[in-house]
């Protein structure tokens, strides 16, 4: 029994050293350039968060933990500044009235830009039953055309998804459309007359061109529409 305690110790010292998958995925796929725009997220506007989130999940907390999906929007502006200036102020949005503001993780602007706003780990309102596990991101634009449209866009839009799917195991079948909201399996909703509550943009027809595109770009291993 003595003889093979050395083998074992290093055995397991061997499988140490061995990359995880996710760390591999992450080495796989590089991280775009993400210039970082934060709007203003007070302990106030986590306290609302928190109680958002139990008053439509029964979740215990504002943190995104491990999210499971991607949702893709177009921001309705024409400009980023326009979009920013719409998610920074924390008040109540004009169609639900509630606390927090609206916001997304993420806006592309049109020459490509990506910026950030709110850290991965917070979770943002952006899209109804989704909220508490999902990741936002704006693309500023007025239709769906102009999303995909828009060469500058919509490559930046495919790089920061890709890295973002990759660094959290989401698979491409996951990243959807606002207005795919409701078919999510992940869609929840403790509020019954928001159950079926969603929004028309990045419709399933144009994220099926989108998903297409997304799975060419290569896998989280490096080959083509894998994991």
């Amino acid at each position: 029994m003595l003889a093979v305690r050395p083998l074992a110790i290093a055995l397991a010292a061997a499988l140490a050293a061995l990359p995880t998958a996710a760390a591999t995925a992450r080495a796989a796929v590089p991280k775009p350039t993400i210039v970082a725009k934060p709007i203003p997220f007070t302990a106030k506007r986590k306290r609302e968060m928190a109680a958002y989130a139990e008053r439509h999940y029964g979740i215990d907390g504002y943190r995104l933990a491990h999210p499971h999906v991607i949702v893709e929007h177009y921001t309705e502006t024409t400009t980023f500044s326009a979009a920013y200036n719409t998610f920074a102020p924390d008040l109540p949005d004009s169609e639900l009235h509630e606390l927090p503001a609206t916001c997304a993780h993420f806006v592309i602007d049109r020459d490509g830009t990506i910026y950030q706003l709110v850290s991965t780990a917070i979770m943002c309102r952006h899209t109804v039953g989704l909220n508490w596990t999902a990741i936002g991101i704006e693309h500023v634009g007025m239709s769906d055309a102009d999303v995909l449209g828009d060469r500058a866009e919509l490559a930046a839009s495919l790089r920061l998804t890709r890295w973002l799917r990759c660094r959290y195991g989401i698979a491409v079948k996951d990243v959807i459309g606002h207005a795919e909201s409701l078919s999510s399996p992940y869609h929840r909703e403790r509020v019954a007359r928001l159950r079926t509550q969603t929004h028309g943009d990045m419709r399933h027809a144009d994220m099926a061109v989108y998903r297409r595109e997304l799975a060419a770009k290569g896998g989280c291993g490096g080959a083509p529409g894998k994991s």
